[in-house]
């Protein structure tokens, strides 16, 4: 089947002026605030949370910037994934001291409860079972020991490399279980695989103005059609796979 890249929001709202769009009803979502929901551990802190996810039971997973375990990719490990139950309480952490772990960026659940961390700083992402087991990983660190440093952005960008992430942002899925990878802050691409996790294409190029351009794809989504929604942050658009 072949796909197309798209520009969505951008040219949905073209010819529409301020007035138009400030007409438009917008309905207001219920909710109830509870500051003190998430009950966490004594002497525990949340700390910067940066993604968060819920599975089918109702259980709630928090990726946050918090410190679970030392050990640089280049200083101290920000990244710590706390798991509560629907009621808010305190399950455990997932993951404690995993190899991945540098900085925090997205936490995701597919439709088998399997749980998906995207490590920006680390640039790796990892699969969890629902027994917390890691089953799946993409990407790899820098080695500590050789000098390693955060990406530095270039102008041209580097080429991307099949199987080698530059701070990934987050992770989506189509209808049959091929798995979408926003690379991110340096690539500016996405990054296709099958649902075993071989590699199939890289999607996208640096750059701005033509459809299928890409200046930092912060978030990627995916609807019940097998549609992938890529938000194109430094273009300021979204566009659709």
């Amino acid at each position: 089947m072949k796909k197309y890249v798209v520009a969505l929001l951008s040219a949905a709202v073209v010819g529409l002026g301020p007035t138009a769009i400030a007409q438009q009803s917008v309905p207001e979502i219920p909710f109830d605030a509870d500051i003190n929901f998430l009950k966490l551990p004594a002497g525990m802190n949340l700390g910067e949370a940066s993604g968060i996810a819920v599975n089918s039971k109702g259980d709630i997973a928090v990726f946050t910037r918090s410190n679970s375990a030392s050990g640089p990719a280049y200083g101290a490990t920000a990244s710590q994934i706390l798991l509560f139950d629907k009621t808010g309480k305190f399950l455990r952490e997932v993951g404690k001291g995993l190899y991945a772990w540098s900085y925090a960026h997205t936490v995701r659940f597919d439709k088998d409860d399997n749980l998906w961390a995207v490590d920006k700083g680390s640039d790796m992402i990892v699969r969890f079972n629902p027994q917390d087991r890691v089953t799946m990983v993409f990407g790899r660190k820098k080695e500590a020991s050789d000098k390693a440093e955060p990406w530095e952005r270039v102008t041209p960008p580097r080429a991307p490399v099949p199987g080698q992430f530059r701070q990934p942002t987050d992770v989506a899925w189509d209808t049959e279980g091929n798995i979408y990878i926003s690379d991110g802050y340096i690539n500016s691409r996405v990054a296709k695989f099958t649902r075993d996790g071989d590699w199939v294409t890289s999607m996208g190029e640096a750059g701005g103005g033509k459809l299928g351009n890409l200046n930092t794809p912060h978030t990627i989504a995916n609807d019940s059609k097998g549609n992938i929604y890529v938000g194109d942050r430094g273009n300021r658009r979204i566009q659709v796979i």
